[in-house]
């Protein structure tokens, strides 16, 4: 870029092309919610067959193309931004330099270079010459420290500041200073051209219609490219607080602007989607980002897995002369290698389909409202989904579901049914109220029954817990000005990570306290880590606990077993009388049926959910 080019440069026009590729950007988004909230849910609601079904796979793979329009769009309104915020500071150096040179009666000449009148004291009875200067870009601002690691230019400077200070025309060295700006200003405008250019070439789609995983495997690399790029941009923006808490985080994002806002969902999705006391309808768009990213990564990464060998197993001598089986060397290398990899690959894919499952069926015939992916993270050891039905920032009544032992992000469809049924329930009962209810897989549950016997679990859950519920609180308090009423629901081992979490603190809130939620509902529960439901912090009058079948029932075990391994404090479990907890009707046999549909269990759940407790059946 030259001199001229960059006078005339008006940044403004960038920042209205990203406002363009915004409200594009903004229009797929909104065509995309469309899809998937009106037309699709009307069209599984009113048709049936393979030619409906067909038709709605359809419709679900053009909400894939306008998301993913949504996203490249913002991507590129974001790297225009960022390109219009460097190109606007080395203009304004520019401006400045031009009219500081001005001021002083020095004239900047069309290619950049300033010419100085002549001035001085008279040498051999003459007034020292005008003459014209041109800039160095080497040349550092005015009272910027040297760097010491740059001898070539140190010593340049150094010769041109000599040069200034002997020359007899004092307006020589004015002239100097004021070139040396101006190319400055134009180096640093060339180099913000030549790191974006690449980088916008970059931010094209192929030319059909068919999004492919490697589409969305190259939306993530352009993220990091645009991200890379948009360094000074980004740390123009009000950063997020460190380690703040969800109500700090609340405020931060509240004191954004749009363009900021979409800065950080379009260059940290993973980062936002995770941010507790952020909107429920900006996490759930930088979590459906992160979902189709990880999505794509996640098959490519299965399809380059090799074939499993045919031949697993041979027969060697064994001791006493028995023989035995094992791996054969090419299995064995297969096996260590790829088999664990291979099984959290699918696991995570099947946990992937369950959430575009439940996105699926949004309205349908079970007039199912929208959903919100709260949190995703398909990397932390089991898996990470937070999935809310509604939105719990305006809801009147939430309930924060937990999970028990064996859950992981494989098995995740089965509590997102579970959430659902809690919605459809509560929505029954008081359908003049907004419902939200949320299923948290926020940690890593025991894989089997051995590992619940452990305390650990449920402690290292127990704080993110709370940070979830802090969030929750913070969010509907900036969308609403109130808190709404939250229900907190575990299931088994769920309720123990519960208690935990009543005792638990955070970095942010040293103390810790009650929890923020009106009522606390525990089923099946093997120990709440208290000896009382006073103990929970919200009054005894407001834990309620049920349990299922009879001695000897799958319930029973689960109970028993967490009484005699300690999970109970003083050995009291939620469903004993000593325990203090209303103690409700479930009307099942099994320790996963709490959930089943027209039961006993599921009427007192959406009672306390909406605060109906005249409702509740006592057992």
């Amino acid at each position: 870029m030259d001199y001229a080019t960059l006078k005339g440069l008006k940044p403004s026009e960038f920042e209205g092309a990203a406002d363009g590729y915004q409200t594009i950007s903004d229009m797929a988004g909104r065509a995309r919610q469309a899809l998937e909230r009106r037309i699709a849910a009307q069209m599984r609601e009113s048709l049936e067959g393979e030619a409906a079904t067909a038709a709605c796979n359809q419709l679900r793979n053009l909400s894939e193309n306008f998301h993913y329009v949504e996203v490249e769009c913002g991507l590129v309104s974001t790297a225009l931004n960022a390109l219009a915020f460097d190109l606007r500071a080395a203009k304004k150096k520019l401006d400045a330099a031009i009219e500081d040179a001005q001021a002083e009666k020095l004239t900047v000449n069309a290619d950049g270079s300033v010419s100085y009148p002549p001035g001085g004291d008279k040498v051999d009875g003459k007034t020292p010459k005008g003459g014209k200067v041109t800039g160095s870009a080497r040349a550092h601002e005015s009272g910027a420290p040297i760097d010491p690691g740059n001898d070539a230019n140190d010593i340049a400077d150094a010769l041109d500041r000599q040069a200034g200070n002997q020359h007899p025309n004092p307006y020589f060295s004015r002239a100097i200073e004021y070139a040396d700006r101006i190319a400055q200003a134009v180096q640093e405008a060339t180099e913000a051209d030549e790191r974006w250019a690449p980088k916008l070439r970059k931010l094209k789609a192929d030319d059909d219609l068919n999004v492919s995983d490697k589409d969305w495997i190259d939306t993530d690399k352009d993220t990091v490219g645009v991200r890379s790029g948009a360094k000074d941009y980004l740390d123009h923006i009000k950063r997020p607080p460190g380690d703040g808490s969800p109500k700090e985080n609340a405020e931060w994002w509240k004191s954004l602007s749009q363009d900021e806002k979409d800065a950080y969902i379009a260059l940290h999705s993973k980062a936002v989607g995770g941010m507790n006391g952020l909107p429920a309808a900006a996490r759930d768009e930088a979590n459906r980002t992160h979902l189709d990213v990880m999505h794509a990564k996640y098959q490519e990464e299965l399809k380059a897995i090799p074939e499993e060998p045919l031949v697993k197993y041979k027969t060697i001598p064994g001791s006493g002369g028995y023989p035995v089986q094992v791996f054969t060397d090419e299995y064995a290398k297969w096996y260590y290698k790829y088999n664990d990899r291979r099984d959290h690959l699918n696991a995570a894919l099947d946990g992937m389909e369950a959430i575009q499952k439940r996105f699926d069926e949004t309205g349908g015939k079970k007039h199912i409202p929208e959903a919100y992916l709260l949190g995703f993270d398909p990397e932390k050891n089991d898996g990470r989904v937070i999935m809310a039905t509604g939105n719990p920032d305006t809801a009147d009544h939430t309930a924060v579901y937990v999970p028990g032992t064996k859950t992981h992000i494989g098995s995740i469809g089965g509590d997102l049914d579970r959430g659902e049924r809690l919605w459809m329930e509560s929505n029954k009962l008081d359908p003049n109220s907004k419902v939200s209810t949320i299923t948290w897989l926020g940690y890593d549950a025991p894989d089997a029954i051995p590992d619940a016997r452990h305390d650990k679990y449920a402690a290292a859950a127990a704080p993110h817990l709370r940070q979830f519920l802090d969030g929750n609180r913070a969010a509907h308090e900036a969308a609403t000005g109130d808190h709404g009423h939250t229900t907190l629901i575990g299931h088994s081992y769920g309720s123990t990570v519960i208690g935990d979490a009543t005792k638990s603190h955070t970095s942010y809130d040293p103390h810790g306290g009650a929890l923020p939620v009106g009522d606390i509902f525990a089923a099946g529960s093997p120990g709440m880590q208290v000896g009382h439901a006073s103990d929970l912090g919200i009054g005894s009058e407001h834990v309620w606990a049920m349990k299922a079948g009879g001695v000897g029932g799958d319930d029973w075990w689960v109970r028993e077993g967490g009484r005699k391994v300690g999970l109970g404090g003083d050995g009291n479990i939620p469903t004993d009388p000593e325990f203090g907890a209303h103690l409700v009707k479930s009307g099942v046999e099994g320790h996963g049926d709490y959930w089943d549909d027209e039961t006993i269990a599921l009427r007192n759940q959406a009672a306390v959910i909406t605060g109906s407790y005249d409702r509740v059946q006592y057992d």
